[in-house]
């Protein structure tokens, strides 16, 4: 098991012989390479998707695609791909590499090559690069028993005028320093306020709080819209549990009741830790424990094993 908080996983010797689509071509991972020319690697432009493959069916792709295509709109980068070509090329190199279940998935796409080292579009020649990396990944069970630990962290969401904190970009670096922050301070995830002070998201997960029966979750002006956040606040809705999405404190966070956080990688995950204080005794609570029953119902029962 290799220990990476929210992103825990069990580790899977047959990842080394996985095969890689880049381009066009299907290669082995020693072969999988991008020129150094390339807009992602040299100015983190581009977008991407962590998608889940259960039971042989990719979960949400309708949801997972239409996000990935709407952010390089907004970018303005030429896919030059439907949607069905984007999730013809997953389908392929996981038919390349014989893979039926427990597979993550990293779809990346960037602006493409450069004639040189600039940031201007008019420097690209060419079409965009495409990148997609299954592996086989299966959470580690036990974080979602024993939970994370969280902290506040300085660096705060950026505002939609300056980098947009509702798109998917390669540009991770407000999140990086967020993560960077709270490994220093041994949590497993920062918690980030945005511009005007109040509780947006995680740096790698969105975040939901539980207050006398209630869940609450940002607004979601500053964090990225997770398709596991909409889906565990239509669970919230279709089972009658109420939920808000709503500008709330740090101080509300913190004398919470339950708390936990959401990602396409491991679901629903408690947190039971904010800086020193121990939230529900340190323990998962009851309203935690029933979305991430009924999250995973729901995706048993959209996904069967056929």
């Amino acid at each position: 098991m290799t220990e990476k908080g929210t992103h825990s996983y069990l580790e899977d010797d047959r990842n080394e012989n996985i095969k890689i689509y880049v381009n066009g071509a299907i290669v082995p991972r020693k072969n999988a390479r991008i020129s150094v020319f390339d807009s992602g690697f040299l100015l983190g432009d581009g977008v991407w998707e962590g998608l889940r493959l259960h039971n042989g069916h990719l979960c949400f792709a309708d949801e997972h695609f239409d996000r990935l295509i709407s952010g390089a709109k907004k970018l303005k980068i030429d896919i030059r791909k439907s949607k069905k070509e984007l999730i013809d090329i997953v389908h392929s190199t996981l038919n390349a590499n014989k893979m039926k279940s427990g597979i993550h998935i990293r779809l990346i796409i960037t602006r493409g090559l450069k004639r040189t080292p600039y940031q201007h579009p008019n420097a690209n020649i060419g079409g965009p690069t495409i990148v997609c990396i299954p592996e086989y990944k299966i959470a580690d069970s036990k974080i979602n028993k024993k939970g994370i630990s969280l902290c506040l962290v300085y660096t705060v969401r950026g505002l939609k005028n300056s980098q947009d904190p509702r798109l998917n970009t390669l540009s991770k670096l407000n999140c990086i320093a967020a993560c960077l922050e709270a490994n220093e301070y041994g949590a497993d995830e920062g918690i980030m306020l945005d511009p005007n002070g109040f509780v947006s998201t995680c740096n790698s997960t969105n975040l939901f709080i539980v207050k006398n029966g209630e869940v609450w979750t940002s607004n979601g002006d500053f964090c990225l819209p997770g398709i596991t956040r909409g889906n565990v606040i239509q669970i919230c809705k279709e089972n009658k549990i109420p939920i808000f999405e709503k500008n709330y404190t740090f101080e509300d966070l913190i004398t919470a009741d339950e708390i936990f956080v959401t990602g396409t990688f491991a679901g629903v995950i408690p947190a039971i830790k904010v800086n020193k204080t121990k939230i529900n005794n340190g323990i998962s609570g009851d309203l935690t424990n029933l979305l991430f029953q009924l999250y995973k119902q729901k995706i048993e029962e959209n996904y069967p094993n056929e």
